[in-house]
């Protein structure tokens, strides 16, 4: 009797060890899960500020020459606007004349990261209105240049550009969003302004 208890003892302190290894085990998993987790957050807290800059650098740089080679040629802005025909004739020449200042005063927002915020939200609207505006004189049939970057008005039907024209507005639209959400980003006057030390760096 005494063997078998002494048997049954050393089994159960062997199963007991068993047990308390497995445990162990499973608590290691779950502590490498929970730090890789940690790992991965750290790496994306580190990586969105400088997406969020490359976004606002790509935006500026395109909204900025946009702007500029229409309000060079205030005139050739408004036939752009005109050959979409949605707006009254009223509100044409404002459009027109208006729209390459909002552009340039966005580009410079965005490239000091001066209300970013804002900024990205106002570009991303603005590239929905170039969307819409494509997408409705493709729809009716009418063969214009998009008047994006200077330029305009009537064009022969196989030289239009609608898709790509769409294409690059909705990546740009992407974009804008992008910093609507994560602004400031690197090397923002907000960052100053906020107290922010990683944006304002």
């Amino acid at each position: 009797m005494a063997k078998t208890s002494t048997g049954s003892r050393a089994t159960g302190g062997r199963g007991g060890v068993q047990r308390t290894s497995v445990k162990g085990g499973s608590g290691n998993r779950k502590g490498t899960t929970s730090s890789d987790l940690t790992g991965s957050c750290r790496v994306l807290a580190r990586v969105t500020p400088w997406v969020t800059l490359g976004c606002r650098v790509l935006l500026a740089v395109v909204l900025g020459y946009a702007g500029y080679s229409k309000v060079t040629e205030p005139l050739g802005a408004a036939r752009a606007v005109r050959a979409y025909q949605i707006l009254p004739e009223s509100a044409v020449t404002t459009v027109g004349y208006g729209l390459p200042f909002l552009e340039i005063v966005l580009a410079l927002l965005l490239l000091v990261g001066l209300a970013t915020r804002f900024a990205g939200l106002a570009a991303a609207l603005l590239m929905l209105v170039f969307i819409a505006g494509i997408a409705s004189v493709w729809a009716r049939g009418i063969s214009i240049d998009c008047g994006c970057f200077g330029g305009g008005g009537q064009v022969a039907a196989g030289q239009t550009q609608y898709p790509w024209d769409i294409l690059r507005d909705a990546g740009l639209f992407l974009a804008a969003a992008w910093i609507a959400v994560f602004a400031p980003g690197r090397f923002a006057l907000d960052g100053k302004i906020l107290g922010d030390p990683v944006a304002s760096r």
